[in-house]
């Protein structure tokens, strides 16, 4: 195990004193250190958002794209370099909004990359409108008469999609998130984990006394490989109780890489960016 004061930034925080991102930085940086992941195998790719600016605060490879644009990236590099560990961490609004044509492809790809979603039910970044899981009736900055459509359920989603690794868990318990999100990183395939977290700017409904006084945790004898029982526990969100776990697991799928291991880099990786000739030659 590493000391996990080796991923710390030295990059200023920008996040709002309270904000859930603080949690779930710190599950991740603990989970990294848990799993013995040094920096430079480590490559934490994100879109545009508050949970996209994860990646400035963590001392490891980092690409940080476009909004909505996460996952192309990070397919990229986990083809590039297998080695590699890809984790994509991103918002509700990043994902499930203009990210969730990506979603739906990278994992029917079934593609290695471990996927954190930072999931507030608002658009933080951009102050406050509803983002595809704020729920009906809501009063936003953007819908001053409440949000009029059902809200995104990423959990019954991925479920029905066959995802191999589907979990939720809550910015305000570290630990769990942090188990979480080592079994995520040890799947292999597509790994999707949506963490509940209060936005305390923006969101006054969904605070954290709301997320505690509705999470639990699945009791042992639940079985995240049994498809139907695992969707109709993703139905589960509000009032009468909101699970946390893995909800959906099938180890069974070949991930994409296994399914072309006789796939060959298009380019050595020591190839020279300057020498446009052999470049030609090789698309040629």
């Amino acid at each position: 195990m590493l000391d996990k004061k080796i991923y710390d930034s030295f990059d200023d925080n920008a996040w709002c004193p309270g904000c859930g991102n603080f949690g779930i930085i710190n599950s991740l940086k603990g989970a990294l250190a848990e799993l013995s992941l040094k920096p430079e195998d480590i490559i934490l790719v994100s879109g545009i958002g508050q949970a996209a600016k994860t990646p400035h605060y963590v001392n490891s490879n980092v690409f940080n794209g476009l909004h909505g644009r996460s996952l192309p990236p990070a397919f990229g590099a986990k083809v590039a370099n297998k080695d590699m560990e890809v984790i994509v961490t991103t918002g509700d609004g990043d994902m499930y909004g203009e990210g969730g044509n990506h979603l739906l492809h990278n994992i029917r790809r079934n593609i290695d990359i471990t996927c954190l979603v930072h999931n507030n039910q608002i658009y933080g970044l951009t102050k406050g409108q509803g983002s595809p899981t704020t729920e009906v009736c809501q009063v936003t900055h953007l819908h001053p008469e409440g949000v009029r459509v059902e809200a995104f359920n990423p959990i019954s989603f991925a479920v029905s999609q066959n995802t191999g690794f589907v979990a939720r868990s809550f910015s305000g318990d570290t630990e769990h998130l942090k188990e979480m999100i080592k079994l995520a990183v040890n799947h292999k395939g597509f790994a999707l984990i949506d963490i509940l977290q209060p936005c305390v700017s923006f969101n006054k409904v969904n605070t954290a006394k709301w997320y505690k006084d509705r999470i639990y945790k699945l009791d042992k004898d639940y079985d995240p490989t049994n498809i139907e029982a695992a969707f109709k526990k993703s139905l589960e969100f509000g009032d009468d109780g909101i699970p946390l776990g893995v909800i959906y697991e099938n180890s069974s799928k070949n991930s994409f890489l296994e399914n072309h291991d006789d796939f060959e880099p298009l380019v050595e990786r020591n190839w020279d960016p300057k020498d446009t000739e052999k470049l030609l030659n090789d698309f040629k």
